[in-house]
């Protein structure tokens, strides 16, 4: 992430103000400092390839991987923290790429380390607020526990620029400030979203998120959007010439996108896609849940669940509950199925895929929706393997950071997820934690489980 003089002065400001007139709050606990560690007898998954390496010693040191290579022969610094890594699995942390940081503090801190508990170590952030600059500072040095960040600025749709000079102020304005990238959303004029495109080419600023329905994917993919998040629109380009859902509203316009939707389309969608150098992020799990697709009750009864806050819970219930209600289950599971193949398509044409999954959402708790989202991504057809690219090498890509993230190499950030067993075997791996490591700082399977016990019980009462 770039450090602007502006953005720097905001931190500053915003880690002042913080200081002087911060309320009590039900802080999570500060960061564990960073040190040496050296994980011994671990099988690594470097993520350059399909494979894996047995029996090797990774030295973390400073925030970067400091040595990496067969135990009998690699040094370990004197003073090194050992862990104990036989019939473990070392792999770069995961990253959320469609997420959200609450605004308030409290919450805030407490949603950031849950990703990270889960095994996210990276976050872009797609609810832009200028209180996440000051957050991001308090991550880097150790104050709370967090993921690395990418962050959006306030999101742009029909309502905040609802004209051309609203968009491009905007945009000016989220660059000066020092933010990452656009998030874009829906209702946004043609002639807006061109005055968004323009501005944030000029500028080097990437957009993303959302298809206006003034716009369309066709839009999207020709003005070259970073990310169309959710697969958003694409049922709608699946649409044959006189659909009756182009001319519908509400619930009926679902029903019949869904219903009417031409799946010989797919492959033709998902070759524009590549050519356009477009990354989507499917959100797989969520859309099925806002569809209707799911059991409300199978829902409320996830045992991530207890770390979000009551009321949360309930209006999440009663959300999910209205959706499964109200919808059609043949166009609900029909839609769920389209989304499936079109995440198959896209994977075997070699669309640039990234993890996301919009948690903090209805039933997507916040890193633990990861562990919902990979296994739906496996039965779409796609490998243990090439799911697990979407969220390590795929985002290193997005970024243009290859040298510093997505693989475990010497040299490379020290953001690490230790296993239980092999997700390349089986994906549910990913949910079987050991620890994490975070920007160099370990947190182990305990000392993440107390944290989480914690959150629960504050929770309960």
């Amino acid at each position: 992430m770039k450090t602007t003089p502006a953005r720097l002065l905001t931190m500053m400001l915003s880690m002042l103000l913080s200081m002087l007139f911060a309320l009590p709050h039900a802080a999570v606990g500060q960061a564990p400092p960073r040190g040496t560690y050296a994980f011994m007898e671990v099988n690594v998954l470097p993520m350059d390839s399909e494979r894996v390496l047995r029996g090797q010693t990774v030295v973390v040191a400073d925030g970067r991987i400091a040595a990496l290579g067969p135990s009998a022969s690699t040094r370990v610094p004197d003073g090194a923290t050992r862990v104990d890594g036989r019939g473990k699995y070392l792999m770069p942390g995961l990253a959320e790429m469609h997420g959200h940081v609450p605004a308030s503090r409290a919450d805030a801190e407490e949603v950031l380390f849950l990703y990270v508990a889960a095994g996210a170590t990276a976050v872009r952030g797609m609810q832009g607020h200028p209180s996440q600059l000051e957050l991001e500072a308090r991550i880097r040095s150790g104050e709370i526990v967090g993921p690395r960040l990418w962050l959006a600025a306030p999101s742009l749709s029909g309502n905040s620029a609802p004209d051309a000079a609203t968009a491009e102020r905007l945009v000016r304005e989220a660059h000066a400030a020092g933010f990452d990238l656009l998030k874009v959303h829906e209702g946004l004029t043609a002639e807006a979203y061109d005055a968004i495109v323009r501005t944030a080419t000029e500028l080097g600023l990437p957009w993303g998120g959302h298809v206006s329905q003034h716009v369309g994917v066709a839009g999207a993919l020709e003005a070259g959007q970073s990310t169309i998040d959710h697969l958003d629109d694409y049922i709608e380009a699946m649409q044959p010439p006189g659909s009756p859902a182009l001319a519908a509203s509400g619930p009926d316009r679902q029903r019949l996108l869904a219903l009417h939707a031409d799946e010989a389309r797919i492959p033709e969608l998902a070759r524009a896609t590549r050519e356009a150098g477009v990354a989507v992020v499917p959100t797989q799990i969520l859309w099925e849940v806002l569809r209707g697709a799911r059991d409300p009750a199978a829902l409320a009864d996830r045992p991530e669940n207890r770390y979000m806050p009551a009321e949360t819970r309930a209006m999440w219930l009663e959300r999910a509950t209205g959706a499964y209600r109200n919808a059609s289950r043949e166009a609900a599971a029909r839609e769920a199925a389209l989304r499936q193949r079109l995440l198959k398509a896209m994977s075997d044409e070699g669309v640039l895929i990234l993890m996301g999954t919009d948690a903090p959402q209805i039933f997507s708790v916040p890193g633990f929706s990861l562990h919902r989202e990979l296994p739906l991504m496996v039965e779409s057809g796609m490998t243990p393997y090439e799911v697990l690219r979407t969220g390590t090498v795929n985002v290193a890509q997005l970024f243009g950071i290859d040298d510093r993230a997505g693989t475990v190499a010497v040299g490379h950030n020290a953001d690490l997820l230790l296993l239980e067993a092999n997700p390349l075997e089986d994906i549910e791996a990913v949910a079987q934690t050991a620890g994490v490591v975070a920007d160099g700082r370990w947190l182990s399977a305990e000392a993440i489980r107390d944290r989480l016990d914690a959150i629960a019980a504050r929770h309960a009462r």
